[in-house]
């Protein structure tokens, strides 16, 4: 079947699709509209904006920001949560990169030794 689109031309199956208004984003993560801009200052998402200027958020926007709940929730000041994940993504995309490198080398990982 193929992928629904939205009377708009959007994709809703694409989880980048800007589907969700802020009211119902917070809504789904249990969260106030303020800690949606929070996340959104401190860079963490950013959220597109409709027409008329409000913000439309994506799947992966909010589990981005369900990520960045989760720590708040265990007692992280919002600013270092939202740079804990921005610092985790940067590592996964470097350990990623890393890999990719050494597969091409045809590094077994080993780091050269032998024995």
């Amino acid at each position: 079947m193929p992928a629904q689109k939205s009377p708009g031309g959007g994709n809703l199956e694409d989880d980048d699709y800007p589907a969700y208004t802020m009211g119902r984003a917070a809504d789904i993560l249990g969260v106030t509209p303020a800690f949606l801009r929070a996340v959104g200052e401190a860079g963490l998402i950013t959220p597109l904006r409709s027409e008329g200027g409000h913000r439309r958020y994506s799947r992966r926007q909010l589990r981005i920001a369900g990520r960045a709940r989760e720590l708040v929730d265990q007692g992280t000041p919002i600013e270092a949560a939202c740079r804990i994940l921005v610092l985790e993504d940067q590592l996964g995309d470097a350990l990623r990169e890393n890999a990719e490198m050494r597969q091409r080398l045809g590094d077994d990982g080993d780091g050269g030794a032998r024995i």
